[in-house]
């Protein structure tokens, strides 16, 4: 909570900032919902707060309160994100793909409940097949050393029945747009590579699937599997 030489810092009242915070919140928690966890740009919190007030200093003190407030009520840490920056082109020049703010600070809402309660009372049941495609193709990613050909990965899924071209997959719909979201939520970073033989698309790992909480998971996940082949093996 925001201490009165803050506020002072500012000139606004009490009453005046707890009422920003909360449209903040409340933005947060609707785009979350509404944008299956893509990220919220500070561009978009911040015009909430400078619609009515034009202190440099209160983008900052709200944003900072209202995660404060999200975490002890809701069990949300909003966490910033920096855009990965794309790596070059063979040739040398940035991917035509990435948008000209590279550095554009936005958020994501994370849990931080017990998996086990927060299963049992918050996640959507209808969208758990999303997280469990997002894990998979993070994971097929992971062990190709964190970057794979756009080629190389539909190969890859379709091994698991997933093919490029379905647009009426039973549960994921169109599995172009599910591959595409991913990029949106930033776990994936896609880029354009040139190459002799012209340019291929190629899809690396972003900043929301190198969070120590997702790795770590990965870690264990792809070392399961291979204990499992492994042992199938024998």
């Amino acid at each position: 909570m925001a201490t009165s030489d803050e506020l002072a810092q500012v000139d606004i009242s009490t009453e005046e900032k707890d009422k920003l915070v909360a449209e903040v919140m409340r933005y947060a928690l609707f785009k979350t919902h509404q944008n299956s966890g893509c990220p919220i740009k500070r561009e978009e919190l911040t015009q909430i707060i400078t619609k009515n007030y034009r202190q440099r200093a209160l983008p900052a003190l709200v944003i900072k309160e209202a995660g404060d407030r999200l975490a002890a009520t809701f069990g949300y840490e909003m966490r910033e994100l920096q855009r990965t920056r794309a790596t070059s082109t063979r040739s040398g020049r940035p991917s035509s793909q990435q948008p000209s703010n590279l550095d554009a600070k936005s958020y994501v809402l994370v849990s931080k409940l017990d998996p086990e309660v927060y299963s049992k009372y918050v996640e959507d049941k209808e969208r758990a097949h999303v997280s469990g495609f997002a894990f998979v193709v993070i994971s097929i990613v992971h062990v190709a050393g964190g970057k794979i050909s756009e080629e190389d990965l539909w190969r890859q899924l379709k091994r698991l029945g997933l093919n490029e071209t379905d647009e009426d997959h039973p549960v994921l719909r169109n599995n172009k747009q599910a591959l595409e979201l991913l990029v949106q939520q930033r776990y994936l970073l896609k880029e354009k590579i040139a190459g002799p033989e012209g340019h291929s698309m190629v899809y690396e790992l972003a900043e929301r699937a190198l969070d120590e909480s997702i790795s770590s998971k990965l870690k264990e996940y792809i070392s399961q599997v291979v204990g499992i082949s492994t042992a199938t093996a024998e």
